[in-house]
């Protein structure tokens, strides 16, 4: 096996250690629906065996079927999340022997993998690359899942630098043209591409992500009381909730304080906010004077490099993320403090903009220009022109290889048990705002 194979089969086995880890707890907690938004633990980590099953063994690999009667148990389209109980799923023994024996034989068929063959399936080895980075996106959910079951003493944590918050509050993009996703990154997602050129006008954007203070200022300055901050269909949706600050936020006198993986502590206010919604990302920013970023503006802050004409694959460079420069992979189980990774800067000099946290943009989720499904219509053709709004970075519990500049998330706007947070822009004619 060559050094590019031996690179992938590191890849696969870095992940499942991540998804068995995960699982790594009491049958009850893994088959236990701990909210309707989310499946069952046990029913993911078999999923992403299946996943597995489908891709390389049957598409790339042309083997038969192992279990070809719990392919409907675990097709993410046909079952929602909240009746993933319901279904007689693997339990977690038969679930993890599954998935064992699914990867034997996907290191068999990585064994006769031809990287430079015309199938778009096997070239640059585009199969592996997208079951590491579905099996990385499910192990975020699974945190995710623990996060909102409480249950404590399950998920590590770590340490992380810290931070060096001081220097301007906005950056200046000038206006230009710049290359917006992408044609060549191998492992890039259809929604990715096609690379196609925008042009926008001179923007302000905020050096770092909102923190967990400025949040507070707003909501102890009555931003969840004022309807003058929020779009009619946000607001509906806080007096509908009864929201009153991010999710697992609480107040003990004159303090916040927040529950993470089933701990309560004081709310760090020198770390970016989390768990918010992009209702209440978009009502902070009206608030704050501002407004939320366009992806294209959040995507040529992070990634264009005007003096080379390119986009980097990362806002320092092309150089794969380390720990000195973005807050990546679960390092911590939770989001570095501001300006905790200067290195990390985008050429414009705006900083963590890859980690920490999701970041909610304005836009819409829609197809770029040239848009093809591949290898599936349910990764993204079937989510297009919905209520979908893109966040973009990828948080700490997002793994370095299903992260970059040109990377496309989104969700529903009322959702926030991710870890979600965001930045503010405003456009060069607006004044600078009296907030913050």
């Amino acid at each position: 096996m060559n050094d590019f194979k031996e690179r992938i089969a590191a890849e696969l086995t870095a992940v499942r250690g991540r998804s068995l880890a995960y699982t790594d707890a009491e049958d009850d907690l893994l088959v236990r629906q701990h909210s309707p938004l989310m499946s069952p633990l046990v029913w993911d980590l078999a999923h992403v065996g299946n996943y597995e099953e489908l891709w390389v063994l049957r598409e790339a690999g042309g083997i038969t079927p192992l279990r070809p009667e719990i392919d409907d148990l675990y097709d993410a389209f046909k079952h929602p999340r909240k009746n993933r109980p319901s279904l007689p799923i693997l339990g977690p023994a038969e679930a993890r022997r599954y998935i064992e024996g699914v990867r034997g034989r996907v290191l068999d068929v990585l064994d006769r993998l031809d990287p430079e063959s015309p199938d778009p399936l096997h070239r640059d080895a585009f199969v592996f690359g997208l079951v590491i980075q579905h099996e990385h996106q499910h192990d975020e959910t699974m945190l995710a899942t623990w996060q909102l079951s409480g249950t404590a003493g399950l998920i590590r944590d770590g340490e992380l630098p810290s931070g060096k918050p001081y220097g301007p509050e906005e950056v200046f993009v000038p206006a230009g043209p710049f290359t917006m996703g992408t044609d060549t990154l191998p492992w890039a997602y259809d929604n990715e591409r096609s690379a196609h050129r925008v042009d926008l006008p001179a923007y302000w954007i905020d050096r770092l992500p909102v923190g967990n203070r400025a949040y507070a200022d707003f909501v102890e300055d009555g931003g969840y009381d004022d309807p003058r901050w929020w779009n009619p269909q946000g607001w509906a949706w806080r007096r509908e909730t009864g929201a009153f600050a991010p999710l697992f936020w609480t107040r003990d006198g004159d303090t916040w304080w927040r529950t993470r993986f089933g701990r309560p502590e004081p709310v760090p206010m020198d770390e970016p906010v989390q768990h918010v919604s992009w209702h209440e990302a978009d009502a902070y920013a009206r608030w704050a004077g501002k407004r939320l970023p366009t992806e294209a503006e959040w995507e040529k802050a992070c990634g264009w490099n005007p003096e080379a004409e390119r986009a980097r694959k990362y806002p320092w460079g092309d150089d794969d993320p380390d720990p000195g420069l973005a807050n990546l992979g679960h390092h911590a189980a939770r989001p570095a403090p501001l300006g905790a990774y200067p290195a990390g800067a985008s050429f414009y000099g705006v900083e963590q903009m890859i980690g920490d946290v999701w970041e909610w943009t304005s836009s819409e989720f829609l197809p770029y220009p040239g848009f093809r499904s591949f290898p599936y219509r349910e990764y993204s053709e079937v989510f297009f022109g919905g209520d979908y709004r893109v966040l973009r970075g990828g948080s700490w519990a997002a793994d370095p290889a299903a992260v970059r500049t040109t990377f496309r998330n989104w969700d529903h706007p009322i959702r926030r048990q991710i870890f979600t947070g965001f930045r503010c822009a405003r456009s060069v004619s607006a004044e600078r705002p009296e907030h913050r």
